[in-house]
C-alpha cells in the first residue's frame, strides 16, 4: 500500500467530520425558526459539540490502542452521522443529544489520525504531512458553506441533515477497505479503564515539551475560535459592513487558514523547526489582531482582506505544526494518547475562548477590546515559545 493512502483517508475523514459539525450552524436561521429559538443559540450548540469532543478525545488513546486508528475513525463518523439524524428532529432535547454525539464523534478523529500518520510518515516530512491533513478542518467548513446551501435550495433543512449524515456513513464504509492494512498494530486484548480519562492528561503534564504544546494550543485555539465566531459581527456592528461583505471577509480568513496550514508545515520541516515556527505564528497572530482592532470604516477593502487573510493564515494555520510536534515529542507508541491529552486543552480553549471574548467586548462596548485581548494572548504565547526555544538551544550548546 502506498504511503500516501494514510494521508488521503485521514484528510477525507477530517473533512467529513468537520463538515458534520458545521452543517447545523450553516442552516441555523432555518432550523432556529422551526425550533422556535434564536439563531444566536448556535454558539451554545458549538460549545456542546466541543464539550463532547473534549470528553471523547481523552479516551481516544486507549480506544486506538485496542481497536485501531481506522476503526476509531469509523466509529467517529458513525457517531457524527447519528448526531446529525437526531438534530433533524425538531425537538430541542433531540438537538442537544445530537450535538453531544457529534462532539463525541469529532473528538477522537485527530488523535487517531496522529497515531496513524506518526507511524507511516518520515520524520523529515511530519510537519508538512500533518499540516496537509489538518487542512481537512477548514476544508470541511468550506464544504459545509458551499454544499449545504445548495441542498437547502432543493430540500428542507431536515432532509439536508440526513444527506450529510448518509455521506458520513459512506465515508465510514469507504475506510473499511483500508482497515486491515492500517490497523495492524492494534492490541485486541487491551482493556478500557476509568483511568483512561486521566492518562492522557497525566502524560502531557509529566512531559515538559508536551505541556508547553498543550498551553500553546489552548491560547491559539482561543484566538482561532474568537476570530471565526465574532469577525462577521465585528465587521457588521463596528465597521458598518453588510452581511454579504462580512461573509466574504470571513471566507478570506478560511482560505488563508488552508494555505497557511500547508505553508507553515513546509517551513517548519524545511527551515525553522516546529517550536520556532509556532513562536513566529504567535507573533503574526498578535500583530494581525492589533491591526484588526484598528480597522475603521475608511480602511480600503483590499487592505481589510489582506489583514484578515494573514490573520487566518496564522490563527487557523497553526494546528498541523503543533500536532506534528506533539507526535514527535510523544513517547514511542503513544502519539494518539499524547495528542488526546493536548487536544483536551485545545478544546477547553475552544469552549472558553469565545464566551470570554464576548464578555470583554460587552464590558467595553466594542469588539475592538476583544481583538486587543487576543493580541495579548498571542504575544504572551509567542514569548513563552521563544524563551523555551532559546533554553533548548542553550542546553544543547
Amino acid at each position: 500500500m502506498g504511503s500516501w493512502w494514510p494521508l488521503l483517508i485521514t484528510l477525507l475523514i477530517q473533512a467529513m467530520t468537520s463538515m458534520a459539525l458545521l452543517t447545523l450552524p450553516v442552516m441555523a436561521p432555518l432550523a432556529a425558526k422551526a425550533l422556535g429559538v434564536s439563531p444566536a443559540l448556535v454558539g451554545l450548540y458549538i460549545a456542546i459539540c466541543y464539550g463532547g469532543a473534549l470528553m471523547s478525545t481523552l479516551l481516544a488513546g486507549a480506544a486506538v490502542a485496542r481497536l485501531g486508528a481506522i476503526r476509531v475513525s469509523q466509529l467517529g463518523l458513525l457517531l457524527c452521522a447519528l448526531g446529525l439524524l437526531l438534530c433533524a428532529v425538531p425537538w430541542l432535547p433531540s438537538v442537544f443529544m445530537g450535538a453531544v454525539l457529534i462532539g463525541w464523534g469529532y473528538g477522537p478523529i485527530t488523535p487517531a489520525s496522529s497515531h496513524l500518520l506518526a507511524r507511516t510518515t518520515p520524520p523529515q516530512q511530519m510537519s508538512l504531512v500533518f499540516s496537509v491533513k489538518q487542512t481537512g478542518v477548514p476544508l470541511g467548513g468550506m464544504m459545509a458553506g458551499a454544499i449545504v446551501p445548495l441542498l437547502l435550495l432543493t430540500m428542507n433543512w431536515q432532509a439536508s441533515l440526513v444527506v450529510v449524515s448518509v455521506a458520513c456513513g459512506m465515508c465510514a464504509v469507504l475506510a473499511q477497505r483500508l482497515r486491515k492494512a492500517l490497523d495492524v498494530d492494534r492490541k485486541v486484548g487491551q482493556p478500557f479503564r476509568l483511568g483512561s480519562f486521566a492518562q492522557p492528561v497525566k502524560l502531557v503534564l509529566s512531559h515538559r515539551a508536551l505541556a508547553t504544546m498543550a498551553g500553546c494550543s489552548f491560547a491559539f485555539s482561543v484566538v482561532q475560535l474568537s476570530l471565526s465566531s465574532y469577525l462577521v459581527t465585528y465587521l457588521f456592528d463596528d465597521l458598518s459592513y453588510g452581511l454579504v461583505g462580512a461573509g466574504v471577509a470571513l471566507s478570506f480568513t478560511q482560505a488563508g487558514g488552508v494555505i497557511g496550514r500547508v505553508a507553515w508545515g513546509y517551513m517548519a520541516d524545511r527551515w525553522f523547526g516546529a517550536r520556532q515556527t509556532l513562536a513566529l505564528l504567535g507573533g503574526v497572530m498578535a500583530v494581525s489582531a492589533l491591526a484588526t482592532a484598528f480597522l475603521t470604516t475608511h480602511t480600503p477593502q483590499v487592505w481589510v482582506w489582506v489583514i484578515l487573510t494573514i490573520f487566518g493564515a496564522s490563527a487557523i494555520g497553526w494546528n498541523g505544526v503543533y500536532l506534528a510536534e506533539v507526535a514527535r515529542q510523544a513517547p514511542k507508541g503513544k502519539a494518539s494518547m499524547a495528542t488526546g491529552g493536548t487536544l483536551a486543552f485545545t478544546y477547553l480553549g475552544v469552549v472558553l475562548g469565545a464566551p470570554i471574548f464576548g464578555a470583554l467586548s460587552s464590558f467595553f462596548g466594542t469588539y475592538r477590546a476583544g481583538f486587543l485581548a487576543l493580541m495579548v494572548v498571542a504575544a504572551a504565547c509567542a514569548l513563552v515559545l521563544m524563551l523555551k526555544q532559546r533554553g533548548a538551544v542553550g542546553a544543547r550548546n
